[in-house]
């Protein structure tokens, strides 16, 4: 790729807005993510008791075994809100760039 075209992609408003709203985006989600993993892993430091309670009284399950598969689906639900603004907004973006690229 050459610099100009590069200087050109830079200088387009719509990456600069698609750059803008897709770092904010993942900042977010990623925020999201590290509360919700770091709550988890600080509750099993701090207060191992809180996870470690019985589901029912005559279980072996603990408590701590379906919020820690919450918090691996809750990574696969950020996967997917991600993956669906990628796909729909973040490409319409990516397209304008592209279609101002080739007219110029």
């Amino acid at each position: 790729m050459n610099k100009d075209l590069v200087q050109k992609i830079k200088n387009d408003p719509n990456y600069q807005e698609l750059i803008s709203k897709r770092n904010g985006f993942a900042i977010k989600l990623s925020i999201a993510m590290l509360v919700v993993y770091f709550t988890f892993i600080l509750t099993i430091a701090f207060n191992p008791s809180a996870l470690g309670t019985p589901i029912s009284s005559d279980s072996v399950t603990t408590i701590g075994i379906p919020i820690g598969m919450a918090v691996i689906i809750f990574a696969f639900i950020l996967t997917g809100i991600y993956t669906k603004r990628a796909n729909g907004e973040f490409d319409d973006l990516n397209n304008k760039i592209k279609n101002s690229i080739k007219e110029k």
